[in-house]
């Protein structure tokens, strides 16, 4: 496939809300999205307590995480078929039922079921990462810096409210750690809730939604939007998972440690809600990427020269830099694909590779604390791989399309 034109021509779709149902859809939309992360993300402030009642390694306990993220990747390819199969609605649907059915299996008090959960909420949330921005292509195409500034702005929101409250509430409760991770099963059943009329609506899949993209891996900008969204997710799930323990291991208590990676996530709201809504009005998107890495950079430099002192300071930029890197991943799915059958497709060869990229993360930095007993080596491997990522952000930025005339197949083929 070559580069397409600059402009996508219009294409008839499917499911386009009326207005009336705008307001509603997009209601539905940010719920999901803030389920993307809090039963991901509860897990880093819980993590000194859950490595002293299980006996966990660093490394083992890295796996909480990094087995979502390679469900974010294995299982992304899988997304596209199963929308054109049932339709983004119904798809998206069983999506949040597979996070629920994986948060409630966390209340097993057995190992087997903390990891078995892990997986079934990794699958659900995979999903729903490549399906949502398709949707937001096909149904808010005249909105997608705004939708698409609301969504990523509802992964931080979920994400802040997962980092932040996790803790307090499960003390304030009385609760033990398997019950307070479990307890995020709560705001996906208000999803399902939400969602559930709208699955019930959607009309037949078309003819066209069963057949399938191919030749996206030959094109050079469909790999630029790939790494880029490989690379940032690394940055931002590796020091999610470990900043509260990096913060602890400075002499900071746990529940303000938990409280300096939710300060991180709100911070991360402004910038995800910005970078796409400000892109090509008063900055480009390439030169946002580049700050965005430069801002995370100077949060890692910081966190090495005063983890304590400069605390809040370190936050706010890697909060920043994080929420635009994330936003204008996003954004270069939409904007790079014509259509938004092209741009499940893409969403899914990004989030396939990019996701078991950043799988690695956390497990690498929890293997090189282990090996060197300090955090030093693992931030400065966080601030190396910023370059690339400001790199891939860049080229990735190019007002252009993947793919001009996309060769299409039936989905048995």
């Amino acid at each position: 496939m070559t580069a397409g034109s600059r402009t996508a021509a219009p294409t008839a779709q499917t499911g386009a809300p009326r207005r009336g149902g705008t307001v509603w859809l997009g209601t539905g939309v940010i719920l999901l999205a803030l389920n993307l992360r809090p039963a991901l993300v509860a897990v880093s402030p819980l993590a000194p307590t859950i490595k002293a009642a299980s006996g966990m390694s660093s490394a083992e306990l890295s796996l909480l995480t990094s087995l979502p993220l390679l469900c974010f990747g294995l299982l992304a390819p899988l997304a596209p078929r199963a929308g054109r199969r049932w339709g983004l609605e119904r798809t998206l649907l069983g999506s949040m039922a597979f996070v629920l059915g994986g948060t409630a299996l966390r209340l097993v008090a057995a190992e087997w079921a903390l990891f078995g959960g892990s997986v079934l909420v990794g699958a659900g949330i995979a999903v729903a990462n490549v399906l949502l921005p398709a949707l937001i292509k096909r149904d808010f195409a005249g909105r997608t810096g705004l939708m698409t500034g609301l969504y990523s702005m509802s992964l931080f929101g979920g994400a802040a409210l997962a980092a932040g409250v996790t803790v307090p509430v499960g003390t304030a409760a009385g609760l033990d750690w398997r019950t307070t991770l479990a307890c995020w099963g709560f705001l996906a059943a208000v999803a399902i809730a939400v969602w559930a009329p709208r699955a019930r609506a959607a009309g037949p899949v078309p003819r066209t939604g069963a057949r399938a993209v191919r030749g996206l891996w030959s094109s050079p900008l469909a790999w630029a939007v790939t790494l880029y969204m490989g690379l940032q997710s690394l940055n931002y799930y590796a020091a999610a998972a470990w900043l509260p323990t990096v913060l602890e291991s400075a002499g900071m208590d746990a529940g303000q440690a938990g409280w300096m990676l939710s300060l991180s996530s709100l911070l991360g709201i402004t910038g995800s809600f910005l970078a796409p809504v400000v892109s090509g009005r008063r900055l480009g998107a390439g030169a946002i990427a580049v700050l965005g890495a430069v801002l995370c950079g100077a949060g890692f430099a910081g966190l090495l020269a005063a983890p304590v002192g400069g605390a809040y300071l370190w936050m706010v930029l890697l909060g920043l830099g994080q929420g635009a890197a994330i936003s204008l991943a996003l954004l270069f799915i939409v904007q790079r694909a014509p259509d938004a059958r092209i741009a499940s497709q893409l969403s899914s060869n990004a989030q396939g590779f990019g996701y078991v990229l950043a799988a690695f993360g956390p497990a690498v930095l929890g293997a090189s604390h282990d090996a060197t007993g300090s955090w030093t080596l693992p931030l400065v491997l966080l601030a190396a791989a910023l370059l690339p990522q400001a790199l891939c952000g860049a080229l990735a930025s190019r007002d252009r399309l993947v793919a001009e005339r996309p060769r299409i197949r039936p989905q048995g083929e």
